[in-house]
């Protein structure tokens, strides 16, 4: 099992991580996300996620990105903790943290076969499809677990 060091990469190694993964003839699932407070919800979407392919890249929203998609009190948790606490889940292969409001300038670069999403989202709602799709991927919405949304755990505590 590799480190959890190693599972997080920076964006510029990206590219060629992604090649070496599909030269070796690996089915790519990309998703992507704020995962501020890691809980049962996530867990569950990661092992569906991972379940659709040999290797599951994660890209995380920065701290800056975070504030700006979830308010001045947003993230909990800094983005190297995120990162890190994804990595450490045997379903997520790598971590890439992006500063963009969108995650399409890192979908380019791994240009995933299958690019997932959770929650109520339609595929052609999401910004990210023309990217995926222009890559030759495709784009999934998973069901998450009901009963498990960060806002409202973080809701609750406040109470």
């Amino acid at each position: 099992m590799r480190s959890i060091q190693s599972k997080v990469i920076q964006p510029d190694q990206l590219g060629s991580v992604c090649q070496a993964l599909k030269k070796s003839g690996k089915t790519i699932v990309s998703t992507n996300g704020c995962f501020d407070i890691l809980h049962w919800g996530h867990l569950q979407y990661l092992e569906k996620a991972r379940e659709l392919g040999d290797v599951l890249i994660c890209a995380v929203n920065s701290d800056r990105s975070v504030q700006k998609l979830k308010g001045p009190s947003r993230p909990i948790n800094k983005e190297m903790v995120r990162a890190r606490q994804l990595a450490a889940l045997e379903s997520v292969d790598y971590v890439v943290v992006f500063d963009e409001d969108t995650p399409n300038q890192i979908l380019d670069l791994i240009k995933p076969s299958l690019h997932v999403k959770g929650g109520d989202y339609k595929p052609e709602e999401l910004p990210e499809r023309v990217v995926v799709e222009r890559n030759g991927g495709k784009v999934k919405c998973l069901p998450l677990a009901p009963g498990f949304s960060t806002t409202a755990l973080i809701e609750s505590l406040k109470n």
